[in-house]
């Protein structure tokens, strides 16, 4: 089962809908286009399009089975709201160097760093989970030991 936010879902459908009617014709169109060249058995462009339409269909198919895997989080059904869960958007501090950082928690298939989305099973998800405003986490990272200080919680 693949937990997932109502965003999230909306975003794969949407991703499943561009390979289906965008990608999936251009391939068909390739093959073709490659067919009329002539001799398939020694015609590059046709085997490529065909490895590119076999990798497509993998990838949809894998989309369309976490989609059909998927579990909506309702953020109002949530349990406690002053706890750090999935998500949860959490304001930290580095208590190294007292840079704030802002992350959603959000399950491994929605993490984006570039949107501050991470994974509920990053380390640093990990400590931060459960815990409260105010609470002070250390958080072992590749990089060694690190710690934080929640300052806010909200969904």
């Amino acid at each position: 089962m693949a937990y997932m936010s109502q965003e999230g879902y909306d975003k794969l459908r949407a991703q499943i809908k561009e390979l289906e009617e965008v990608e999936r014709p251009e391939v068909i169109r390739q093959i073709a286009e490659a067919r009329e060249k002539g001799d398939l058995s020694e015609n590059a462009e046709y085997d490529a399009a065909k490895e590119a339409q076999g990798k497509l269909e993998t990838k949809i198919a894998e989309l369309k089975a976490t989609l059909a895997e998927a579990k909506i989080l309702d953020p109002s059904k949530l349990g406690k709201k002053d706890e750090v869960q999935i998500l949860s958007k959490v304001q930290i501090r580095n208590t190294a160097n007292d840079a704030k950082l802002t992350y959603t928690l959000v399950s491994e298939g929605e993490a984006n760093l570039r949107e501050n989305k991470i994974s509920v099973k990053t380390p640093i998800a990990q400590g931060l989970l459960g815990k409260k405003v105010g609470d002070v986490v250390e958080v072992t990272v590749p990089r060694g030991k690190m710690s934080f200080e929640i300052l806010s919680i909200s969904f």
